[in-house]
């Protein structure tokens, strides 16, 4: 396995989304660890599952996120995966692999009372060259975030609608 996540490649862009979703923790995770799904919360971006596992660590699946020949292929891997139980967090870990993008992401869903449940979505991101990615840090921090807060509540918004 290359790279150890968490933390990611050193000189990474990393950022960090926060948010209470109103459903419980349980739901929460099969909804953000249901990979493909994403295509729905992620702009210009098609998800799809891999050959091997399914919910579980080794479980692989990859991102095209652009136009056209504009596109990219963002591949991903499951390293850990801890889904949450009662009085215990919920926790899964990505590596990335791609020619393009490197890095890691981990997913994190806990309980928060009243059947609603936090959420914390990490990811570092690297471009496959450290030199190209120190200049752009802080753009791609800012780009991560605010990308990985819009899923997060295009999830949330979703998962209300269905329960309601």
């Amino acid at each position: 396995m290359r790279g150890a996540w968490p933390g990611g490649p050193a000189g990474a862009a990393t950022a960090t989304a926060r948010l209470v979703v109103a459903a419980p923790p349980e739901l929460v995770w099969r909804r953000l660890t249901d990979w493909p799904a994403q295509t729905r919360w992620v702009p210009l971006t098609v998800v799809r599952r891999l050959p091997g596992p399914v919910g579980a660590v080794g479980e692989r699946f990859s991102g095209r996120t652009g136009l056209g020949p504009l596109a990219f292929e963002d591949p991903m891997e499951v390293v850990s995966w801890r889904p949450p139980a009662e009085g215990r967090a919920g926790r899964c870990d990505l590596l990335k692999h791609g020619r393009l993008v490197r890095g890691g992401a981990s997913i994190v869903v806990r309980g928060a009372g009243g059947g609603t449940s936090a959420v914390e979505w990490t990811e570092s991101v690297s471009l496959v060259s450290a030199p190209l990615t120190r200049p752009f840090a802080l753009p791609l921090r800012w780009a991560t975030r605010l990308a990985f807060g819009r899923v997060l509540r295009a999830m949330a918004r979703e998962v209300a609608a269905e329960r309601a």
